[in-house]
């Protein structure tokens, strides 16, 4: 899962990049203050594509002069005017356009701050974590039983990443539970395999954990596992339940083990080495973008973004955990399981392929060519009359890629591709449940506002479009990610950057609306995870 775009920052969360007066050769100048605002912002909106470092990912390098081997010229090149045309503007490649978001000011001193070298990131190890670390309540003040009669299992935790906080929704009745203040922008919520944790991580590194057997969710620890951060994820193998979490670092690129009831930190390893393919240069700022636990061993899935390494982390010694790396490609973002969960399907988005991974034996199957920029999220798992197909979407282009994971002819390739409404990429997500027998679809990144507001819902068996879903009455802002409830029969979806900013419930077989969950306190809200879902793997 990724989001670049945010309505407002107002507080500094990112490393303290301050710095004197900068002049480039070029005689471009920044001051302290503009380098250390600049910073923060390119943090918040831009570092997740183009790396801490700016050395590219997804995106292209933001470096003032060309580095060895890239096909894409320096920012001094462009110069100033060009950048900002960029900036304001984004790309057909799925880069937002920044204006009316970003201030002018803000785009003007962006324009100076990509034309001098980059800031350094300073240290932060296992002595800066364990400084980090609050157990806020122990394990042994913690009820041993809900003290509720709710059904945990069909929770929503719902992420306001701008306001840097989780709402817990009650999915049978709607209600809301809790709104806790957690780490900034958060990405992604992951649950513990039992489902009684919710844990978040944000963009600042920090790792939140919720408990839900409580009257009121509430948090019980938290940790900052670095500066940047997007992924986390549990220990689910048997034997194994609840009993360790793995972080993924941006910045610093490293892995961090925690015990999952304290977040207590156990590990770190670093990433950096060298890349898979090419002359193999040795990477120093190796991302660890997506995370998922297998269910047939007791591993985690680490994939290592700009090395196109996809590191199985072996956590039945968490302080001295056997990592097996398998070079794949680059660069390495969001992926998911096939529906037998012994297959994991990642996008190297940069290199518009697909790598698919046999987990229990440990090696790499196929990489498969896709459209640009494949975006698939988790990816989504249907089943028709071309067999068990595996879903992504594209940032580049207008194109649903659908890939074949049962045994037979055609297993391991692109079997259907099909268009979403309208015209151009930016799609973030699709989800699926095992009980729909449709296919939801986002178009959050294009930049016509009558694409990025609507999700398109495709019949899995003949997979036409059925229907494009426009924001209903007194809702507005872009449309993204959809979550299904743990029955399969509703389809919850966000509604941000609006000023009617809503999750909309929809009624999965009439595609009506069932529900308008808005209020004072629905603060631009983005990605859903149903606990159950979200436990099991169910997408």
């Amino acid at each position: 899962m990724a989001f670049a775009i945010g309505c407002k920052s107002d507080k500094k969360k990112g490393p303290d990049y301050s710095k004197k007066i900068v002049t480039a050769e070029s005689g471009i100048q920044i001051s302290e203050a503009e380098m250390e605002s600049a910073s923060q912002v390119y943090f918040d909106k831009c570092a997740g594509c183009h790396g801490s470092s700016r050395k590219g990912a997804t995106g292209p390098h933001l470096l003032p002069v060309k580095p060895k081997g890239s096909d894409k010229p320096g920012t001094l090149e462009f110069g100033t005017d060009g950048l900002r045309a960029f900036i304001e503007n984004g790309t057909p490649g799925g880069m937002p356009e920044w204006k009316g978001i970003m201030t002018d000011k803000e785009i003007e001193v962006m324009t100076r701050f990509l034309q001098v070298d980059p800031p350094e990131i300073p240290p932060y190890g296992m002595t800066e974590i364990e400084k980090s670390w609050k157990l806020i309540v122990p394990v042994a003040d913690r009820p041993t039983k809900p003290e509720h009669k709710r059904n945990i299992n069909n929770y929503f935790g719902v992420i306001m990443r701008d306001a840097g906080k989780v709402a817990i929704i009650d999915g049978d009745t709607k209600e809301k539970l809790a709104v806790l203040k957690t780490g900034f922008a958060v990405h992604i919520l992951r649950t513990s395999a039992s489902g009684r944790y919710i844990y978040s991580v944000g963009r600042d590194g920090k790792i939140t954990m919720i408990d839900t057997y409580t009257k009121v969710p509430s948090i019980v620890a938290e940790v900052k596992g670095g500066f940047d951060a997007r992924s986390v994820d549990v220990s689910k193998y048997k034997g194994y339940e609840d009993k360790y979490l793995v972080f993924g670092g941006y910045s610093p690129s490293h892995i961090v083990i925690f015990d999952a009831q304290t977040l207590k930190p156990l590990s770190v390893t670093e990433t950096k080495g060298n890349a898979c393919d090419g002359d193999k240069e040795f990477i120093e700022e190796a991302r660890v973008a997506s995370i998922v636990a297998s269910h047939t061993d007791p591993l985690w899935i680490c994939n290592i973004k700009e090395r196109g390494i996809v590191s199985l982390v072996d956590y039945t010694d968490p302080v001295n955990p056997k990592i097996t790396e398998i070079p794949s490609a680059r660069f390495l973002h969001d992926g998911g399981w096939d529906s037998t969960k012994k297959y994991f399907l990642v996008a190297a988005n940069a290199a518009n392929k697909i790598v698919v991974i046999d987990v229990p034996n440990k090696k790499l199957v196929k990489i498969i060519e896709t459209g640009i920029k494949p975006h698939p999220g988790r990816g989504a798992n249907i089943k028709n009359n071309l067999g068990n197909l595996w879903v992504t979407s594209h940032l580049g282009e207008n194109k649903l890629s659908f890939i074949k994971t049962s045994p037979g002819k055609g297993q391991w390739t692109v079997v259907k591709e099909i268009k979403a409404s309208g015209n151009g990429g930016g799609a973030l997500f699709v989800k699926s449940h095992p009980k729909s027998k449709h296919l939801w679809v986002d178009r959050t990144l294009n930049p016509d506002p009558k694409l990025n507001s609507v999700v398109d819902v495709f019949d899995t068996n003949t997979l036409k479009l059925k229907a494009t879903l426009h924001a209903p009455e007194g809702v507005n802002g872009r449309a993204v990610h959809m979550e299904y409830n743990k029955a399969g029969n509703e389809v919850w979806v966000s509604y941000f950057m609006g000023d009617k900013s809503a999750v909309v419930i929809y009624n999965d077989k009439t595609l009506k609306v069932k529900k308008i969950i808005q209020g004072d306190w629905v603060e631009n809200p983005t990605g859903k995870f149903n606990v159950y879902n979200t436990t099991h793997d169910v997408y």
